[in-house]
């Protein structure tokens, strides 16, 4: 549906828009489809001239942008929206007060709400910090992200997990689709995962909990759920401790024992924990149980309480074992013998018929230090955040985020690069495009300007879809 824009400041421009041909309102791929857009949308009038988030929607906008950073996330609990820090070239005449992105997501939501039949709106997060170093969820890791994607926008999402080329816009009608810009590292990780030597425990009701060391000293875990489908979906993830080579045992009541090796001596050490419903694992203090290298651990009786660890001597071959029984935070350990059994598989875990096994390796163009996994029905999955975003790739990118990509970008002053991906079948941003004689052939899909309402903007987007 192509409507008139209720803020163009000439009349032709207006009639440009109304006159669109009938092809532009027919059912168009997405990828051939053009797009009103805004660069920098949240900056309004303070930089540029876009005014506020709904008068951007109410004038045909589908593309927004705000950029985000991870200021203080552990204290307000939300990412905050502005250009060079928080604040930043914020524009909040007409829009919310707060720099909380999730109010200013609120308001798309809001207005996507009252216009059910909008073409799909792309919500683009220009990450400016690196988010790879808050290591929970609870200090703004991409699982928050993710999190709070989820609770703004409800059904209305389009995730990226469900589309691996994109439909018709007809198609995608009401919908929002999130995208992810910015910081290249963080992006990466938002795909997939890396680290060494990774141990797996899965439980008789689909629950799983994978550790890894970072291969440089810390540890870290990913929770996940076994699905009917045979794959499994990564929930949470975050540093628990410093160390390596960790291995893990996890019983039916969601209770955990981790062991592991200390970074620099041949000291081993536990925790328990317990896994919640949301996906997060409460952890106990590590407290040190013996000498040795690479541990291993398992429960040994139906009730989930009883344990028997395997390590090896770090001055020979020969391993050594322990007995234990969990009661409440902590394990009561005896027997401490020689044992002739091998170290228990950590990398594979079987319950329920069921069968995950961890490794690492490269995908791809990913790292050879990818985190992956095998089930029954998926061979080399990655251990990764649940994909609700896209993930966009940039001129100038590396190949790994090239891979897969649907939507690219680059500076509107980058012709070659816009035309080729264009060419290509690529749903293509360029921002900063903010003169006529930035126009290519074909458009960008998404020319993102800084002036949307000037007249010779208008008569470029003027089929555009809305």
């Amino acid at each position: 549906m192509i409507r008139a824009k209720n803020l163009l400041p000439c009349a032709a421009a207006v009639l440009l828009t109304v006159l669109a041909t009938p092809a532009a309102r027919a059912d168009t791929p997405f990828a051939s489809a053009l797009f009103s857009s805004t660069h920098n949308s949240y900056s309004g009038n303070v930089d540029g001239a876009k005014g506020s988030i709904t008068q951007q929607l109410d004038g045909g906008v589908r593309f927004l942008e705000f950029d985000i950073h991870d200021n203080d996330y552990g204290t307000t609990h939300d990412y905050a929206v502005g250009h060079d820090s928080p604040g930043n070239l914020v524009d909040h005449t007409g829009n919310p007060a707060s720099n909380a992105l999730r109010d200013w997501l609120r308001v798309v939501d809001t207005w996507s709400d009252a216009h059910p039949s909008h073409a799909p709106i792309v919500v683009m997060l220009d990450i400016k910090d690196n988010l790879t170093d808050n290591t929970s969820f609870a200090a703004g890791n991409l699982a928050a992200l993710n999190q709070e994607l989820t609770d703004v926008f409800g059904t209305s999402l389009a995730t990226a997990a469900n589309y691996a080329s994109l439909p018709s816009v007809d198609s995608l009608r009401g919908r929002i689709l999130p995208l992810l810009s910015g910081d290249a590292t963080t992006r990466a990780a938002y795909r997939r995962d890396t680290g060494s030597n990774p141990a797996i425990a899965m439980n008789n009701r689909g629950q799983i909990v994978e550790v890894h060391d970072s291969g440089s000293g810390t540890l870290w875990y990913w929770t996940g759920t076994y699905t009917a489908d045979g794959h499994v979906t990564w929930n949470r993830h975050g540093q628990y401790d410093t160390g390596k080579t960790p291995a893990i045992a996890l019983n039916d009541n969601g209770q955990i024992v981790e062991v592991h090796q200390s970074q620099s001596a041949s000291t081993l050490w536990y925790h328990t924990g317990q896994l919640g419903a949301d996906g997060e694992i409460t952890w106990s203090a590590s407290t040190k149980y013996d000498n040795g290298v690479q541990p291993t651990v398992a429960f040994t009786d139906s009730s989930g309480t009883k344990l028997r660890e395997i390590h090896q001597s770090q001055s020979s071959s020969q391993n050594w074992q322990w007995s234990g029984v969990l009661n409440g935070s902590t394990v009561a350990w005896s027997g401490n013998s020689t044992t002739s059994d091998s170290r228990y598989p950590k990398a594979t875990a079987t319950a329920g018929g069921h069968t995950v096994s961890v490794w690492t390796g490269a995908d791809g163009a990913t790292p050879a230090q990818t985190l992956r996994y095998t089930t029954g029905s998926v061979t080399g999955g990655r251990i990764a955040y649940q994909q609700t975003a896209f993930d966009e790739y940039q001129d100038g990118d590396s190949t790994e985020l090239q891979q897969g990509a649907l939507f690219y970008a680059a500076p509107a002053t980058d012709s070659s690069f816009i035309t080729s991906a264009r060419n290509a079948g690529h749903v293509v941003r360029g921002w900063d495009f903010d003169s006529a004689s930035l126009a290519t052939n074909p458009l960008a899909n998404y020319p993102a300007t800084n002036h949307p309402w000037d007249a010779w903007y208008q008569n470029l987007v003027s089929q555009a879809v809305e």
